[in-house]
């Protein structure tokens, strides 16, 4: 998920109602970073920061995809009769989640940054994976 920036001007006259309305925003959000500066009179303060709402549903999403994904991977286990780890790591299907790759060439990028291969599974991961997102629309 990426960031977003808001800025605030706070002036030495008036300050109290801009703190009131930071104090707010700051409640409402997920914060990155937050860098101060001083200059004409008035504090400047830019804020890098996530939509709590949408981290949350974010992370929700993840985790359903997450879920879909281990089912997967201890039927595959089963049936090819390996251990689960032997088909995808937990660190690459928590990845796999994160990123929600909906092709192949999506899921070949996550599985190069792991220095792995997926092999002949990454078909059946992409289609997971898209199975559970369309799930989650409906």
């Amino acid at each position: 998920m990426s960031s977003e920036v808001r800025t605030f001007v706070i002036p030495d006259v008036t300050p109290d109602p801009m703190r009131n309305d930071i104090a707010n925003f700051l409640r409402s959000v997920v914060v990155d970073r937050i860098d101060t500066a001083y200059a004409n009179g008035a504090w400047r303060m830019l804020v890098l920061y996530q939509d709590a709402r949408r981290k949350e549903e974010s992370e929700q999403i993840g985790s359903a995809i997450r879920g879909a994904l281990l089912t997967w991977r201890e039927r595959e286990a089963e049936r090819s009769g390996v251990n689960r780890e032997a088909i995808v790591s937990d660190e690459l299907i928590t990845d796999i989640a994160r990123y929600a790759p909906t092709t192949e060439r999506e899921l070949s990028t996550i599985v190069a940054a792991h220095g792995t291969d997926v092999g002949p599974y990454g078909a059946a991961i992409v289609q997971t994976v898209k199975a559970m997102l369309d799930d989650l629309i409906e």
